[in-house]
Parts: structure tokens; C-alpha cells; sequence
């Protein structure tokens, strides 16, 4: 018995079907702006009627050159970053702007070593442009950028001269954190730190570890907050500093454990990001510690979750979904062939709630 397969409607079919040109039919998808209302509505209706699905995308691909696709390098993998809200509202609001030009993501989990997605996995990427989001200086995955000649659009860090940046005024909103507990009286303040690619992971770090790490962002809240103690008389030896071993809630717990186990412990905290902050409230109620009576806890982002949690919790603000939305007008601009403007940064806003107490 033999069977044949049905032949899939073309682009030429509908030209027909309608009494048009070729060209005309590929406006309709392509270019509707060249064609009346009336004139598309006709013509889509015509090859939905005769089973035609569209233009093929890898033809399309070939023929322009172009993929569609925007590759965003990620220093996490998957499962991580989808558990980080302030990721998620930044890609939304990127994806908001990119996406009625026809641009889609395409995400490029992090290997968990070398503060990106692997080389290799750069170099076969089907993208017209990269977005580093939040990468690890000397990143392979950034050399691999540059040697496919990809434009790059980075989000927070690292800083790559001439690049396109969008970022955040990190070191002005940890201090302004800092001073918050200071005007409270606190002089027992500790520094919860966010991952900075240490060997091994978590646990308490100096001075100068601390300030070694790969991520731009966290040398510089480290440094809003030591400064901002330093001027108070608080030295940075008298300032405990763990490094949490993962972003999440639960990968940070063991590390707020330790930072709450010192002696003497201290009374407050300074967090680097909100699930850092939420890990140390969790902490401290399981030890029997009042926030804010016993502990003030001070966190970093803003996101949904800090406004809801038990107590509302202070924290600085940045805000993520203007950054999405800035990178997105950065892609599109490259992809326009524009040239990079100057890197610039998104304002942070110190926001009290009721996790932080007078010592």
C-alpha cells in the first residue's frame, strides 16, 4: 500500500488563491504597513483557508540574515534564575519592548563556574545580538561574544568598555542602607553577601576576599556599605561578612545560620539582595530572634516578595522593570546599527518598612 503526502500550501498559492503577487502576500507578513487593512485581512484569510501557516523561519532567516532570536547569558542555571523575581521583571519588561519588533529570547543557562554560559555554547547560538545579564568579569562566554562579532547589550555587569550598558547606582543604595541602621543606633552590623565565585562556596570571608570578587555589583554595594561604617566608626575588621553558597531562600539558610551563630551576634543586617534578606529573617525566627526586635535586617531590589513578606522589609529599590525596558531600547538600537551610547544607571531609593528597629 503506498500513501502520498500532501503537498503544503505556498506563498505562491495564496498569491493566487487571492489574485495578487507574490510580493504582495509577503507584505501582508512581513511589511503589513504596505498594505491597507483591508487588503491583509484578505489575504490572511485566503491562506488560513487553504492551510497556509506563514512564511517558513529558517528561509526567512537565510534570506535576511537575521535569526529573530536575542541570546541573554545568564551566570545561573535555569532553575535558579527563574526562583529570582528581580530577573524575571527586568526579562519581562526587555521582552515587552523587543517583541513587536519580532525578537524572542533565548535564554543560555550559566555553567555555575565560570560566571556565564559556556563558550562553546556562545559560538552556536542561533542570535543576531547578546545580552550579558549580570555576568562574572572574564567571563568565557563574553570573549565568545566578541569573537562571533555579536552585539552586546549588558545588564548590571561586568563593565566592558564601549559596551552598551544598562546598570544600577549600586554603591550610592548600599549606603544610604548602611546609614539607616547607623541613624538606628546599630553598631553590631553585619554584611550577608550575595555569591562572589569563592572557593569553596559560602561561609564567612575578610576584607579582602570580599572585595576580590568577580561580580561588580556586590564589590560595589561591599564597598557603599564599608564606607559608609568606616565614616561612622564602625572598621571593616568589626564588620562579619558571610558569603551565601546560592541565591535562592533555601541555597542561602546554612550561610545565615553561621552569620547569626557569632558571638557577639550581631543586631543587624545588611543583605545584598531581598531572597537574601527573606533567608535571614527565616534564620533568625528559627533561632527564636525577634525582626525587628532582636535583629534589623535590611535587604536589596525591592521585589514583590519584600513587601509581602513577615515583617515588610526594608530595603533599597531599584527599579527593574525601567532596566528591562532600557535594555530592550539598547538592543533594538544596535540592531538598528546604532552606535553604543554611554553606559548609564537606573536611581536606587532607600525604602523603610518594619524589619528594621532602633538597636
Amino acid at each position: 500500500m503506498t500513501s502520498t503526502r500532501r503537498r503544503r500550501p505556498t506563498l505562491d498559492d495564496v498569491a493566487e488563491a487571492v489574485g495578487v503577487s507574490r510580493a504582495t502576500v509577503s507584505n501582508a507578513y512581513n511589511r503589513p504597513d504596505q498594505l491597507s487593512a483591508q487588503l491583509r485581512e484578505e489575504v490572511l484569510r485566503a491562506a488560513k483557508k487553504i492551510g497556509y501557516a506563514g512564511p517558513n523561519p529558517t528561509a526567512r532567516s537565510l534570506a535576511t540574515s537575521r535569526t529573530g532570536a536575542i541570546a541573554v547569558l545568564l551566570d545561573t542555571n535555569l532553575s535558579t534564575a527563574f526562583s529570582d523575581p528581580a530577573l524575571s521583571v527586568t526579562l519581562d519588561a526587555l521582552s515587552t519592548v523587543v517583541d513587536p519588533e519580532g525578537h524572542a529570547l533565548l535564554l543560555l543557562p550559566g555553567d555555575g563556574e565560570s560566571g556565564g554560559p559556556r563558550a562553546e555554547r556562545i559560538l552556536t547560538a542561533q542570535a543576531d545580538i547578546a545580552v550579558a545579564y549580570s555576568l562574572a568579569d572574564g567571563a568565557p562566554a563574553l570573549t565568545a561574544v566578541r569573537d562571533r562579532g555579536l552585539p552586546l547589550v549588558v545588564i548590571d555587569q561586568p563593565h566592558i568598555r564601549g559596551s552598551a550598558r544598562i546598570g544600577v547606582a549600586d554603591r550610592a543604595g548600599a549606603a544610604a542602607a548602611a546609614r539607616h541602621l547607623v541613624e538606628l543606633g546599630h553598631r553590631r552590623i553585619g554584611i550577608f553577601s550575595a555569591q562572589c565565585l569563592s572557593a569553596p562556596r559560602g561561609g564567612e570571608l575578610s576584607v579582602a576576599e570580599a572585595g576580590n570578587s568577580r561580580f561588580h555589583d556586590n564589590r560595589e554595594r561591599m564597598a557603599g556599605y564599608l564606607e559608609t561604617l568606616a565614616e561612622a566608626g564602625i572598621p571593616a575588621a568589626d564588620v562579619p561578612i558571610w558569603e551565601a553558597s546560592g541565591l535562592s531562600v533555601e541555597a542561602a539558610l546554612p550561610s545565615a545560620f553561621g552569620l547569626l551563630d557569632r558571638r557577639p551576634r550581631p543586631t543587624a543586617l545588611l543583605c545584598m539582595s531581598d531572597l537574601l534578606a527573606l533567608a535571614a529573617i527565616s534564620a533568625a525566627r528559627q533561632l527564636g530572634l525577634s525582626v525587628p526586635g532582636d535583629l534589623s535586617v535590611v535587604g536589596y531590589d525591592d521585589v514583590s516578595p519584600a513587601r509581602w513578606s513577615e515583617p515588610p522589609l526594608t530595603t533599597v529599590r531599584q527599579d527593574l522593570a525601567a532596566k528591562g525596558r532600557a535594555a530592550g531600547e539598547l538592543v533594538l538600537g544596535l540592531l538598528r546599527g546604532e552606535k553604543a551610547p554611554a553606559p548609564a544607571e537606573v536611581p536606587t531609593e532607600l525604602v523603610v518598612r518594619d524589619s528594621t528597629a532602633p538597636a
